[in-house]
């Protein structure tokens, strides 16, 4: 599939890869911060912001797209960044396409399956009635009965747009996220990536825990670990002055 991208400045190419409900606009901060020391491709995965929809949501096939936009762009290799879904996308590309890689960074995940969690953001989404919307503060209060969190719910609605009708509707597939959700919970499978990989956690986040480790280094031996205290799961909005640091640390050595 053809993913919508947009590149900012010049080095060597890093490709930035959102989380489950995100687009690449969620990395904005970073992106300015990275795209003064590197080419910053940052993309809106399948199924997400501008990108194209589809019916099958696996992460071979999300790799697969990655390989897809550095062949068209004439990236032989680049380092990579994912975060959540896109951090398991980034593992999978990894493990299928090894030589596409400089350096991995996974942000707040690990390479296993998840339980379902995500249902109370699925019934909000679902229960905001798009035909009926007036405005973005009405979706806000239709969906603030099943997801308490002014961040959260300011983090989806940003999934808002009017189409050409000038209705309210969906960027994201969601009809597709919700039915290939267990998919998207999957673990990245394949032979073990040997190149050097760097996992950044949320202290606050409980989605990489102390048992994830044997996993991990099944997988990506050559890792180094970085824990930000004062951060949940999404690290680099929490704490973007921090987080840069260590990529640029990790990336520039």
């Amino acid at each position: 599939m053809k993913l919508f991208h947009q590149i900012y400045g010049n080095g060597e190419p890093l490709i930035i890869m959102h989380g489950l409900f995100g687009t690449y606009e969620n990395w904005g901060t970073q992106i300015k911060a990275l795209s003064e020391h590197f080419q910053v491709v940052a993309v809106d995965m399948r199924n997400h912001g501008r990108s194209g929809h589809d019916p099958i949501m696996d992460y071979p096939s999300m790799a697969a797209d990655i390989v897809e936009l550095m062949d068209d762009l004439s990236i032989e290799n680049a380092h990579i960044l994912g975060h959540s879904m896109g951090g398991k996308a980034a593992m999978q590309l990894a493990l299928n396409y090894p030589d596409r890689i400089r350096k991995l960074i996974v942000v707040d995940i690990a390479p296993v399956e998840y339980s379902p969690h995500h249902q109370d953001v699925f019934a909000g989404l679902y229960a905001i009635q798009l035909d009926q919307l007036k405005s973005r503060s009405e979706a806000d209060k239709q969906l603030a009965q099943h997801v308490a969190e002014p961040g959260v719910r300011a983090f989806l609605l940003k999934n808002l747009y009017r189409n050409t009708e000038k209705q309210f509707d969906w960027r994201m597939n969601l009809d597709v996220l919700h039915d290939q959700y267990d998919t998207i919970g999957a673990a990245p499978q394949g032979s073990p990536f040997q190149g050097k990989t760097l996992f950044i956690k949320g202290a606050e986040s409980s989605y990489i825990l102390p048992e994830h480790k044997d996993q991990v280094l099944s997988l990506f031996p050559n890792t180094g670990y970085k824990l930000m205290q004062g951060a949940g799961h999404w690290p680099h909005a929490e704490k973007p002055s921090i987080f840069g640091k260590i990529v640029l640390g990790f990336l520039e050595n």
